[in-house]
Formats: structure tokens, C-alpha cells, sequence
């Protein structure tokens, strides 16, 4: 079944973790775009005839093969793209594709009355967009591919996926999985570089795009989408912050914490990046954090004990090192980690947290999307507010208290589009999901995000 994705005269794609060929994928072209998106147009308008009932009996089919192929779909995951299966990982990622095409069947949207006085009624509708492209990023390429395909399908539109260059195979084998269901041309998928991404982005047959990844690609996005005015939902960069109040536990939250930083091996837009900490907790919290980190194994992502593994590509892999080095080099302290072993096959960094660190320097102001955590220390709330501020992206930031209260107290004042207490970095597919500032715009999950795929149409009468 996966091996239908991999092309024996395609580009090569290496596991992170040992540098083994995983497997051989076709490139696209602009051509091969302009196909897809014709392609998709033709079979969009007896998509969206279908009853919903219907689409939803087909979405949870999909899950239900998902389901089925599970853990192949989890080992091509691993790897290619080096996370290990156990933990929240490769087969939690897999599971929460079908998790995800569940809770999205599951969503209502009923019409909704807006005016009936007796003179005037009027209707709110939400209309399937059209065709819609799909740019997934590296990082979570199966489970953001079904957040994104599954909204879309659900309200009728057809859509063009683009897998990132790095994770192709993985996107591939889960359209397959999903297309073993769906009737034909509903969902394509073409893989490339970012030039495939860029006339999927300008295309004037595609209605809307939507796209996780970097701030400058999302920019580009924007820009590329001008002149077709393209509905966008953009989900960027972020560089998450945390705060912890000084009636903390450190031994209660020290877990947690960890988990919120360094799920994926710190390779996700929404995990905790930056902790500042109070001066009164601040070395008991260190101390906890790094018990936890140095019982995390680390390895190759088939090895069932391990939970945390490689970067995903070697540049991710230098940006890490380059800004830990830059810490080091300004004094701050390396509680553990910081060390790799320059000789060693794939890509590994080992898990490091960084003390004594000012809140200037490059390891805290420039998203590391690593295993690297600094933990600053702060006097004042409202200094530490300022701090987690002062950057110009807000995807998400957490606050960590014994007293609910005090932690909604300090949330209210945090510049995110998703504040957590005591967590961070948990989503649920009803909960809508989006970022402040430069982390993008737009609603993902629940209703929010069906209506975000949608065109809204008032019937007045």
C-alpha cells in the first residue's frame, strides 16, 4: 500500500536519525500544479452536491482506514521525519489523524437566524469556498495535513496538498490511505520545493490557501496571493513564551514544563521556547527541569524506548547549535546538553537548558525550534510580562501557578492566541486554534474552523 508514494527515479529522502535512504519521491512542476488544480475544479461542484451526511459518512471511512494502517503509515513517519514512535509522537501523531477526521465529522454548523421580527428574516449559510491548496510544513506533516484537508472537505471544497520537501513520502502515504476512500480527484497531492508552493499560492484556480510554517514563507504567501485576493489561513512562526509565578511546585510542573518545550524534540510552532522564571523558584525549578531532561532517551525513532530524537534536516540542526553557542559564548550557564557529538550519523542535538541567561540574547529573542530551552530569571510580574511581550509574533504562552485566579490575572495581559495554565501546547479539535501578531491569522478546529474554510452568504428574505 505505502510503497505506491516512493519513485524509483525520484529525489532521495534520508532518515534524519541515520542518513539511510528512506525512500525516492517525484518532484512536481508548475505544470503539474496547474493540472492538479484543474483537475480538482472539475470534481469540486458534485463534491459539494453531496449531502453533508454523505461527507461525513466518507470522513469517517478515512479515519477508519487510517485506523487500519496505522502503523505502517507511524514506522515511514519515524523515519523520515525522525520522531520516535513512542511518547507523543509518530504513532500519536497517526492516531490523532483519525481522531481528528472524527471530531471534524462531528462538528455542527446549523444555519443560523440572525434577524426574524416579523418584517425581516434573515439566514447565515456558510458555502464551500471552491479549491483550496494545502502547504503543510516538516515538523507534524501527517497530523497538520488532516488539519487542514479535513475542515475543507467536510463544507465541499476540493483541495491540493503540498507536502513539505523535507516529509513528502509520509503526506503521500496518508493521501493514498485517504484517497482508498474518498471519490477520485477530491484530494491531490503534489510534491516539490517552493516553487511548487508559490503558483499553488498565486494560482487563480485555487479560492483559498492554507499554510503552517515560517513567517517569511507565510509573508511571501500573502504577497503571492494579492492579486487573486485568496482567502488565507496562516499559521506562523512562533517563539512561545512561559511564565511561572513563585508559588509554584518545581517538582509538580517540572514534567509538564518539559513536555510543553521539547514535544518533538522541540520542533513545534506552538511549544514552549522561552521561561521566565521567579527569582524566588528559579534555581528549584532549574534543578527539577533538568532531573526530567536527563531521563528523557534519545535516539532513533524505531527504538521503542526512546522519546525524543534527531532535528529533522541539518539546517534546523545549525540554527540550534548557533544560538546555543551564542548563549554560551555570553556566559550563560549549560545545566545540561549543549555537547553533540560531531562525529555521530544524523542529526542529533541533545537536550539542553540554558540558566543565567539575559532575555537579549539570540537563543531567547530568535525562535530556536529545537531542543534548547533558555530559562530566564525575573524580579517583578510586570517585567516579566514586557519580556514575554516584547517579540513580534504570539502564537501561543502558558502560565504556571497554584492559584487559578492569579495565573487568569496574568493571562489577560499576554499578547497570544492561546494562553494556557499550568500546560502548553495542548490542542483539542474543538477548540479553535490561531496566532497574534506576525504567528499569522485566521481559526483552525471546532466550527471556527469549518466556517474558516467557508464562504458565508446572507439569505435576507
Amino acid at each position: 500500500m505505502l510503497a505506491a508514494v516512493s519513485d524509483p527515479d525520484g529525489r532521495e529522502v534520508l532518515d534524519p536519525a541515520t542518513g539511510e535512504v528512506v525512500g525516492r519521491v517525484a518532484f512536481g512542476s508548475a505544470e503539474d500544479v496547474d493540472r492538479a488544480v484543474a483537475t480538482a475544479r472539475a470534481a469540486q461542484r458534485a463534491w459539494a452536491a453531496r449531502a453533508d451526511s454523505e461527507r461525513i459518512d466518507l470522513l469517517l471511512r478515512a479515519a477508519d482506514a487510517i485506523d487500519a494502517a496505522a502503523e505502517p503509515l507511524a514506522e515511514l513517519l519515524s523515519r523520515e521525519q525522525g520522531k520516535p514512535l513512542n511518547g507523543p509522537n509518530a504513532r500519536f501523531e497517526v492516531g490523532a489523524c483519525s481522531a481528528w477526521l472524527r471530531a471534524t465529522a462531528a462538528t455542527e454548523l446549523p444555519v443560523e437566524t440572525v434577524v426574524d421580527d416579523g418584517d425581516i428574516h434573515a439566514e447565515l449559510h456558510y458555502r464551500p469556498v471552491g479549491v483550496v491548496g494545502a502547504i503543510g510544513p516538516w515538523n507534524w506533516p501527517m497530523m497538520i495535513t488532516i488539519w487542514q484537508v479535513a475542515p475543507v472537505l467536510r463544507m465541499g471544497n476540493t483541495v491540493v496538498v503540498k507536502p513539505s520537501e523535507h516529509t513528502p513520502l509520509s503526506v503521500l502515504a496518508l493521501l493514498e490511505v485517504l484517497n482508498g476512500v474518498l471519490p477520485a480527484d477530491v484530494l491531490i497531492g503534489v510534491a516539490g520545493e517552493g516553487d511548487v508552493g508559490a503558483r499553488l499560492s498565486s494560482h487563480a484556480g485555487v479560492d483559498k490557501v492554507m499554510f503552517t510554517g515560517s513567517t517569511r514563507t507565510g509573508q511571501a504567501i500573502i504577497k503571492s496571493s494579492a492579486d487573486t485576493v485568496k482567502r488565507l489561513t496562516l499559521e506562523l512562526g512562533g517563539n512561545d513564551a512561559g511564565i511561572v509565578l513563585p508559588d509554584v511546585d518545581p517538582k509538580a510542573i517540572a514534567e509538564g514544563l518539559f513536555w510543553g518545550a521539547f514535544i518533538n524534540t522541540g520542533q513545534t510552532c506552538a511549544a514552549l521556547k522561552r521561561l521566565y522564571v521567579h527569582t524566588d523558584v528559579y534555581d528549584e525549578v532549574c534543578a527539577a527541569l533538568t532531573e526530567v531532561a536527563k531521563a528523557m532517551p534519545m535516539g532513533r525513532g524505531l527504538d521503542e524506548q526512546n522519546v525524543l530524537g534527531p532535528l529533522q534536516n541539518r539546517a534546523q540542526y545549525e540554527i540550534v547549535a548557533r544560538l546555543v553557542e551564542a548563549a554560551r559564548d555570553s556566559g550563560a550557564t549549560i545545566l545540561t546538553g549543549g555537547d553533540p557529538d560531531p562525529d555521530a550519523p544524523g542529526h542529533f542535538y541533545p537536550t539542553t537548558l540554558v540558566a543565567d541567561i539575559d532575555d537579549q540574547n539570540p537563543l531567547v529573542a530568535e525562535e530556536q525550534f529545537g531542543p534548547a530551552l533558555p530559562i530566564i530569571r525575573y524580579d517583578d510580574l510586570d517585567q516579566a510580562v514586557a519580556m514575554a511581550n516584547r517579540l513580534d509574533v504570539g502564537l501561543g504562552a502558558s502560565v504556571w501557578s497554584s492559584d487559578r485566579d492569579a495565573a487568569r490575572a496574568v493571562v489577560a495581559r499576554l499578547e497570544a492566541g492561546t494562553v494556557w495554565i499550568n500546560a502548553h501546547g495542548g490542542v483539542h479539535p474543538m477548540i479553535p486554534f490561531g496566532g497574534h501578531k506576525k504567528s499569522g491569522y485566521g481559526l483552525e478546529f471546532g466550527a471556527e474552523g469549518l466556517k474558516a474554510v467557508a464562504v458565508p452568504q446572507v439569505i435576507n428574505g
